[in-house]
C-alpha cells in the first residue's frame, strides 16, 4: 500500500456523498489528481455539489465510466458502493486498485498529526467545534468530517473539508462500518457508546481496538458508563458529573431559547447551540484543547463565535408563527436529543422524521420508540413518513408505519404520512402559537430541498 503522498491521481466513486466527497476535496487541495462520479450527475443538468466539487478542484463525471483511464493510481468506494456497480468493474478489468475511503483517510491521519472524534453520536459537531477553536488559537489546523461548517459554507465551500497549512489534523472516525480500527491518531476522543449500526458488545471490540492504535492521548466521556471503561487518565477525561472523577466538568447548564449557558471548570462558557448533548459536544471539544495548551478562556471565546454545522438544527426561518428547524438526526439517540433542544423553543414541537434504510430501522426500531417516545412532551407530536430506500439489495419488510403504531400503543401523539409532500398539509391542523416544526432525517441529498419547499409553503 502506498503513502497518501505517493498517490498521483484518485477517482472517487459516489464523490457526491459527504464523507467522500471531504476526502476527495483533501486530496485535490493536496495535490492529487482528483476526480470522481455520482449517480446524481447528469450530463446538461444542474447540481449544486457538482459545481462546488469542480471548484475545490474534482472533476466530475456521470456514473458510465468516462471519467476512469490508465493514469488512475487507485478507485476509491464507500461500504454503501457494491462491487456490481458498473465503474468497479471497470475499475477491475483495468487492474486499477479498489480501496475503501476508510483506509485512505487512515493514510491521510498518518501523515499528519491526527486527532480522531468517535463515538455514535456528536461526532460531526465535536469535530467542527475543535477544529473551529483550533483556527481561532492559530494552529491552522485540517479538518475531514461528515458535515458541512457554517463558517465554510458561508465561503462558497462545502465545509466539511480543509487542508489547513498545520502540522494537526481533526478527523470524524466512523465507526458505523468497522473503519475505526484502520485508525492510529495521536489523540482518539470517545464521546458516547449506543446502539447503532451494530449490537454494544461489538462496538466495544471497535472502540477497544480504537484505543489501543491511539499513539499519544485516549480522552473519554467519564459521565457515559460505556466509555468510561476506556478511560486511560481520569484528569484526561470529561464529564457532566463532578463524581465521575473526570479532569473537566461541565456544570450550571441554561438555555435561553438558542444560547446554552454553562461552566467548564468553573469557566463561563455561552453557545449558540441549543441542548445539553451541544454542552457536552463542547466539553470534549475544549477538554481536547485545553490539553494542546488552549487555555479555557480562549475556548470559551473561541466558542462564542463558532457558527455551527450544517444541518444540526439549523434554522430555517419563521413563518406565521411557526418556527422551522432541519436537523440530520438519524439514530435513537440523535432524534431524542434534537426534540429535547428544541423544547426551550416553543410550546409545542411537531416533530417529522424520515427513517434511512430498511436494515438499520429494522435494528432499531425498539430504540427509536424508546428513545422519541421519552423525549415527547404531552402536546408534542411525532409525525413519519415512509423509509428512505437508496437503493441495494435491501429487505422492505418493515415500515415507518409500524415504528408510529408502536409510538401511539404508549400514547404518545404519532401519525403515519407515507409521501413527505402530503405532510404539511397533513400537520397543518394541529399548528398552535410558538409551535416548533422540526425536520430530521439522513442520508437523502434532497432533504434540504424538502425543508427549503415546506417553509415556502408554510
Amino acid at each position: 500500500m502506498k503513502k497518501f503522498n505517493e498517490y498521483k491521481s484518485l477517482f472517487f466513486i459516489g464523490v457526491a456523498g459527504s464523507g467522500m466527497s471531504a476526502l476527495a476535496q483533501y486530496t485535490a487541495a493536496s495535490g492529487i489528481a482528483t476526480s470522481g462520479s455520482d449517480r446524481f450527475f447528469k450530463e446538461g443538468e444542474h447540481h449544486e455539489m457538482r459545481e462546488k466539487l469542480e471548484a475545490a478542484g474534482v472533476h466530475c463525471f456521470p456514473q458510465d465510466g468516462s471519467g476512469l483511464s490508465e493514469n488512475t493510481d487507485a478507485v476509491i468506494v464507500s461500504t454503501a458502493i457494491e462491487e456490481t456497480v458498473f465503474e468497479v468493474t471497470l475499475a477491475r478489468k483495468y487492474h486499477i486498485p479498489v480501496i475503501k475511503r476508510s483506509v485512505l483517510l487512515a493514510l491521510v491521519a498518518e501523515s499528519k498529526k491526527t486527532i480522531a472524534i468517535a463515538g455514535t453520536s456528536g461526532k460531526s459537531t465535536t469535530t467542527g467545534m475543535l477544529f473551529h477553536i483550533l483556527s481561532q488559537a492559530g494552529y491552522e489546523p485540517g479538518i475531514i468530517s461528515g458535515a458541512g461548517l457554517i463558517d465554510l459554507i458561508e465561503k462558497g465551500k462545502i465545509g466539511n473539508a480543509f487542508l489547513g497549512k498545520g502540522e494537526w489534523l481533526v478527523i470524524e472516525a466512523d465507526e458505523s462500518d468497522g473503519s475505526i480500527t484502520q485508525y492510529a491518531p495521536h489523540t482518539g476522543v470517545l464521546l458516547n457508546i449506543e446502539k447503532d449500526h451494530q449490537e454494544i458488545d461489538q462496538l466495544l471490540e471497535l472502540f477497544s481496538v480504537f484505543k489501543k492504535n491511539t499513539k499519544a492521548i485516549f480522552i473519554v466521556n467519564r459521565s457515559h458508563p460505556l466509555a468510561k471503561k476506556f478511560s486511560q487518565d481520569a484528569a484526561h477525561d470529561f464529564g457532566l458529573d463532578k463524581s465521575c472523577g473526570a479532569g473537566f466538568i461541565a456544570s450550571d447548564f441554561s438555555q435561553d431559547e438558542f444560547i446554552s449557558n454553562f461552566n467548564i471548570n468553573n469557566v463561563p462558557f455561552s453557545l449558540h447551540q441549543p441542548g445539553v448533548h451541544n454542552m457536552e459536544n463542547a466539553l470534549a471539544a475544549a477538554c481536547v484543547a485545553a490539553q494542546m495548551g488552549i487555555p479555557l478562556k480562549a475556548v470559551s471565546a473561541a466558542l462564542k463565535n463558532y457558527k455551527g454545522i450544517y444541518r444540526r438544527h439549523q434554522v430555517i426561518g419563521e413563518k406565521n408563527g411557526i418556527l422551522l428547524m432541519d436537523d440530520y438526526a438519524h439514530n435513537p439517540v440523535k432524534c431524542a436529543a434534537a426534540i429535547r433542544a428544541c423544547h426551550a423553543l416553543g410550546k409545542k414541537v411537531i416533530a417529522w422524521f424520515q427513517p434511512h434504510g430498511y436494515g438499520p430501522t429494522r435494528f432499531l426500531k425498539n430504540e427509536f420508540v424508546q428513545e422519541i417516545g421519552g423525549a415527547l412532551r404531552a402536546n408534542d407530536e411525532i409525525w413519519m413518513s415512509e423509509i428512505f430506500y437508496a437503493g441495494g439489495s435491501a429487505e422492505k419488510n418493515i415500515s415507518s408505519n409500524d415504528l408510529i403504531n408502536d409510538l401511539k400503543a404508549i400514547h404518545k401523539n404519532a401519525y403515519f404520512v407515507e409521501n413527505r409532500n402530503d405532510f404539511l398539509n397533513a400537520a397543518r391542523p394541529h399548528f398552535e402559537a410558538r409551535t416548533v416544526l422540526l425536520l430530521m432525517g439522513a442520508r437523502d441529498p434532497s432533504l434540504q430541498e424538502f425543508a427549503k419547499s415546506v417553509f415556502d409553503a408554510l
